[in-house]
């Protein structure tokens, strides 16, 4: 698909569908909109009328064009409230449009939006993602791929000029669909290996540096809770450290580390019984995936910041090597971890990477995770929750996903819950009780950070959806790049 931003007005576009937003207290339509419909013999206010097009943001309706009208099909987009209207909601029209022109087989679209807050790089950003991530389509395991309808190219009306704010959204949108990929691949395609051969390609490509530490150098580092979840697979663990480093001095330095397990069968705490959902596993390297994808993304957009994307990837399996309920392991800080719960395996590789994270000097640390099913049961499927000591980096994040789309809440960092996690015989239990499992869990990282500005991200809920949502289409989201990607750029 091919997005340009033109200076053509509305009346004079020419092509196979009119994309045009319209505000929910619309009473009369006004301006070139009732000189178009005027053009269009009364088509416009015919369907609104037809269909009851209130304009609520979200909603669409679709008409045809007869005669020699050099336009053959009109869509109308729903903005809401013109008060109201934000970035998300340009993004979600654009998504909105992506949709229609592949069930109506348009392969030319005008789109007239308005401008949100003098913002036109922003707006056309916003617009150009939207577009691109409703248009995404996952082919790759089908024998008879369907048909795949291709809109060939969108005009940005009145938006001249905003080519940089188009490379954005098709870098960052590149890194999105590239995070999607990862995470919708089956366990038998997506391994440690595989996981590690990614994030050489995309150095390669971008030219970022990359160190994989293979399990003997983990050893070496005394990583002994990555490895203790590694111990069952008969794939080889790889500890993935890519590196972006801007021309000239770096302003920060900065760490994003995402959970890499390629597949999570719950070790000896097998997942098993109605609900469990190990059939879904695949998924568990959404943290992963999102890293990948922000570094794919921040290499090609070139912030003066340095950048260091980290993943301990490996599978928790089930095997005569596998680690035991009960067994004792020692962290790369030296703090030793009582296994009370197998299946509660990522925060131990998250543990070594933290720490190693924290040895390379970097200004702020920020993990996300597939990490608890009670993040899900607090916020649902479309809320990631933000757990984080430093309120500075936890503004910077809820400001990075406002602007970027993704749902994100502050959850309470509750200390005193630290109690749960004692142990009678190590320093601590890799899970508490049952009640305030996310929160437990979070504060189980903490002790793996010592004076560094971290926060986590619990993406368990929406790394996946099973409809269509925004602007993803059922299945693996890509959640967490675009609010990456915001917060390396706004340091």
């Amino acid at each position: 698909m091919e997005i340009r931003a033109i200076d053509t007005p509305l009346l004079d576009w020419t092509g196979d569908c009119l994309a045009i937003g319209l505000f929910e207290e619309t009473e009369e339509l006004q301006g070139d909109v009732a000189q178009l419909n005027d053009k269009f013999a009364g088509a416009l206010k015919e369907i609104i009328e037809e269909t009851e097009f209130k304009g609520k943001e979200g909603s669409s309706a679709v008409t045809r064009i007869g005669g020699a009208s050099p336009v053959r099909k009109v869509f109308l987009i729903g903005l809401g409230n013109q008060e109201t209207l934000k970035l998300d909601s340009l993004r979600r029209a654009g998504a909105t449009v992506a949709r229609l022109a592949k069930k109506e087989k348009c392969k030319m679209v005008g789109v007239d939006l308005p401008t949100v807050d003098n913002a036109p790089a922003a707006t056309v950003q916003a617009i150009a993602e939207g577009l691109q991530l409703a248009s995404y389509q996952d082919n790759r395991f089908k024998s008879e791929p369907e048909e795949k309808v291709v809109v060939e190219r969108v005009d940005l009306l009145g938006f001249a000029g905003q080519e940089a704010a188009i490379a954005r959204a098709n870098s960052i949108c590149a890194g999105v669909n590239l995070a999607r990929e990862l995470v919708a691949a089956p366990a038998n395609e997506v391994t440690p290996i595989t996981l590690a051969e990614t994030a050489q390609r995309i150095a390669d490509e971008h030219g970022l540096q990359v160190e994989i530490l293979e399990r003997e150098e983990c050893e070496k580092l005394g990583m002994g809770a990555f490895l203790g979840v590694a111990q069952a697979s008969d794939l080889p663990p790889k500890f993935i450290h890519l590196t972006y480093k801007p021309e000239g001095t770096p302003k920060r330095k900065l760490a994003i580390i995402g959970k890499g397990l390629t597949f999570d069968s719950g070790g000896l705490n097998i997942k098993a019984g109605p609900g469990s959902s190990i059939e879904m596993m695949k998924m568990d390297m959404g943290g992963a995936g999102a890293t990948l994808g922000a570094a794919k993304a921040i290499a090609q957009l070139k912030p003066d910041v340095e950048v260091h994307f980290i993943s301990a990837a490996t599978e928790n399996m089930i095997s005569g090597r596998a680690m035991h309920p009960g067994d004792i392991l020692k962290a790369s800080n030296g703090k030793t971890i009582e296994v009370n719960n197998t299946d509660a395996e990522g925060r131990l590789t998250l543990a070594d990477a933290l720490v190693f994270a924290e040895k390379l000097g970097v200004d702020a640390i920020v993990d996300l995770a597939t990490l608890t099913g009670a993040c899900i049961i607090a916020l649902g499927d479309e809320i990631a929750g933000l757990f984080s000591p430093d309120d500075e980096l936890a503004q910077q994040l809820t400001q990075a996903a406002e602007v970027a789309g993704e749902k994100l809440w502050r959850m309470p960092f509750e200390e005193k819950y630290f109690e749960g996690l004692k142990s009678g015989i190590a320093d601590f239990k890799n899970t508490g009780p049952r009640g305030g499992g996310s929160i437990t869990a979070a504060l189980f990282l903490k002790q793996f950070v010592k004076e560094t500005p971290w926060a986590h991200l619990d993406i368990a809920g929406p790394v996946w959806t099973d409809k269509e949502n925004g602007c993803s289409n059922p299945g693996a989201t890509g959640y967490g790049v675009r609010t990456l990607v915001h917060w390396v750029l706004s340091n």
